[in-house]
């Protein structure tokens, strides 16, 4: 799925929301290790993440030509900032109306608008794909990520008290959201 769209920021400054190209493999690993050691809230920590650059390419290349999955990348000032997707939850009949979604956005743009243009896009995707439904996990604790999703539509379902297991607190109550892209 093709993707490209500028949005005007808080601060003025203009961004890029785009498919990730080859030759974007190696920044999209660097934004995903950096965003992944800046926060206790996403699924994993940066030494679990074993993509090389050249993965990444590929995962880029498998996502643009895809019909019903895309990865966006916010791009500020020619750097990489920030990554959002959607993936369907399954390919058989009972399942695949399911899309998850995920974003990550380095913390020094946190509260610019990156995180909310990046989600946005990402429903738009989903409705184009054809999804009824988009799905997410979000860490309870992450009250302002929480405020953004409910901001947008997404209701919570559900919660598990024992979602993630931090290295730094201990249990992260997980919080269970979903976002009907359809009537």
């Amino acid at each position: 799925m093709e993707y490209n769209s500028t949005v005007i920021l808080k601060d003025g400054r203009a961004c890029t929301l785009r498919n990730g190209t080859a030759s974007d493999g190696q920044a999209l690993l660097d934004v995903f290790n950096l965003t992944h050691e800046q926060t206790d809230y996403l699924l994993t920590y940066p030494g679990e993440h074993s993509y090389t650059a050249q993965q990444e390419a590929d995962f880029l290349k498998e996502k643009t030509d895809s019909a019903d999955e895309i990865e966006l990348l916010a791009e500020l000032d020619g750097v990489i900032v920030g990554s959002a997707g959607i993936g369907c939850v399954g390919r058989r009949e009972k399942t695949r109306h399911r899309a998850e979604f995920g974003i990550s956005v380095d913390k020094a743009y946190w509260g610019l608008g990156i995180g909310r243009a990046l989600t946005e896009a990402c429903i738009e995707c989903a409705k184009k794909a054809g999804y009824a439904q988009l799905e997410l996990e979000v860490v309870a604790e992450n009250r302002s990520a929480i405020g953004l999703y409910e901001s947008v539509g997404f209701v919570e379902y559900g919660r598990n008290p024992k979602g993630f297991r931090s290295r730094l607190i201990g249990w992260q109550e997980v919080v269970l959201m979903r976002l009907e892209t359809e009537g």
